[in-house]
């Protein structure tokens, strides 16, 4: 009886840290100063962006969908909403403001009030160079945890004119044939879910001080 008293402070100092830990990053977080794709789970097509210019609209770099999951286009860097707001290797919050670098040519993923040339929905392009854009690059990660899980659906939300990031079929002629149209809607449906896929993910930080920001 007495070693049951003296284990039970022990039993209970465990269960603790085990109803803890469940608010911690767990270890399939996405982090700050990650490189991935993204996948539309609806159309099964990769967030993808290229040095092929609208003909219409903004006439800035396009963003479309593709199929093929090798493709070196379709990589983009998760970015603070401004400098030193996401330290490498921090896991990314549900509602944190980010930015999506394409890395192949520097240009962040941005939205405005233009149509799309196919839907007519709000045309969403690549805009900026070497990183720096406008505050129209910032878009909201929705997801229902705390942190944005790579196994999770999550929604990106527009913060300048809230639309979702979405993908509805669409699919373009020449000169790239086949490639999805990527555009922003009003509402949250299952045209805007999208999951992290291949990637280099930057291990959580636990001491994030000692990271460099980017």
């Amino acid at each position: 009886m007495r070693d049951g008293c003296r284990l039970f402070p022990l039993l209970l100092l465990a269960l603790l840290r085990g109803l803890c830990h469940g608010r911690e990053p767990a270890p399939g977080a996405v982090t700050c100063g990650s490189v991935l794709k993204l996948l539309n789970t609806r159309h099964s097509v990769r967030l993808h962006s290229h040095e092929v210019k609208y003909g219409s609209g903004s006439g800035q770099q396009s963003v479309t969908g593709v199929e093929a999951s090798d493709d070196a286009n379709s990589y983009w860097r998760i970015r603070g909403k401004s400098d030193g707001s996401c330290q490498r290797g921090t896991p990314v919050k549900c509602g944190q403001a980010i930015r999506l670098t394409h890395v192949n040519t520097g240009k962040n993923l941005h939205t405005h009030h233009f149509p799309s040339p196919l839907s007519n929905n709000q045309e969403v392009s690549a805009f900026g160079d070497d990183g720096e854009g406008d505050d129209l690059d910032i878009w909201i990660v929705q997801c229902s945890g705390t942190y944005w899980e790579r196994e999770d659906a999550v929604r990106f939300k527009h913060v300048g004119t809230e639309v979702f990031l979405s993908i509805t079929g669409e699919q373009y002629g020449h000169p790239i044939r086949g490639q999805r149209e990527v555009h922003g809607m009003p509402t949250a449906n299952h045209h805007n879910y999208w999951k992290a896929m291949e990637g280099v993910f930057i291990k959580p930080s636990m001491d994030p001080a000692k990271h460099d920001e980017l």
